[in-house]
């Protein structure tokens, strides 16, 4: 993890989170897209530390971001109880959104990356009807080999893109962004994981008394219960007894911000 911002950095069950909020996020990422500055972000929830903690290639893919935020309210009450407090969760998709909603007035230069392609072209036409000034440069499904990715890339990377969103599905997602950052020729890189089909209105997001309560993640199950039922119990039950060992310990696994 770089620490170029003015963010401190807490440790949160051995990862490092960079304690913004989410207007401070978008200044950092207007920033850098006005200075041309390259920009890695990643996002954590309690199932990606849970995972990050097992595959030693997704954590460095994780940790090597520029800037890391906490996309959950687990993970921000975990940073209360074991000392390391962060300010408030930063969600994925409101992080994209808010800089959709930034680009209107900037001009950004986006490309879209990910989910199906019925998708891709509903994500199409919602940025274009609601977001007009924002300069969609390009998009493209996320259903393709790992043959396919280096002209993907290239096409990507002719086209002056000032933020890419990767709507891909963990640990590809990372893997990706992290194995071609350096050719991409992107200013920021983002990835949305399953905000392109929350955009489309394929899958209804939690209301904001879910989202308070930490509960995002059962309401995401009430919707897909056969598909993620048995991944959040797993998941959870392991963050949870992470956070308690932890705790019992009174450290963070030794590290402090």
């Amino acid at each position: 993890m770089t620490s170029r911002f003015q963010f401190p950095v807490c440790r949160i069950l051995n990862t490092g989170i960079h304690a913004a909020s989410l207007p401070q996020a978008l200044e950092a990422i207007h920033v850098a897209i006005k200075e041309k500055r390259r920009l890695m972000i990643g996002v954590v929830n309690a199932a990606k530390i849970v995972n990050m903690s097992k595959d030693a290639e997704l954590f460095e893919d994780v940790s090597g971001s520029d800037l890391v935020l906490a996309d959950g309210m687990s993970v921000v009450l975990a940073s209360k109880i074991l000392g390391s407090p962060l300010p408030e969760r930063v969600t994925g998709i409101d992080l994209m959104m808010g800089i959709l909603a930034k680009g209107r007035s900037e001009r950004y230069r986006v490309y879209c990356l990910g989910a199906t392609e019925a998708v891709s072209q509903i994500v199409e036409d919602k940025i274009k009807e609601d977001f007009p000034g924002v300069q969609l440069v390009g998009r493209r499904n996320g259903y393709f080999s790992a043959d396919e990715e280096a002209g993907i890339v290239e096409d990507i990377a002719r086209l002056d893109v000032d933020v890419l969103f990767v709507a891909i599905t963990s640990p590809k997602k990372e893997r990706l962004m992290a194995k071609w950052s350096d050719q991409l020729n992107v200013t920021v890189v983002h990835g949305v994981g399953g905000s392109f089909d929350v955009m489309a209105g394929l899958v209804d997001r939690a209301p904001e008394r879910w989202q308070r309560m930490g509960l995002e993640w059962l309401y995401r199950v009430k919707q897909e219960p056969g598909r993620l039922w048995k991944r959040y119990l797993v998941t959870n039950t392991a963050f949870i007894k992470m956070v308690l060992v932890a705790w019992i310990k009174g450290t963070t696994r030794g590290a402090r911000p």
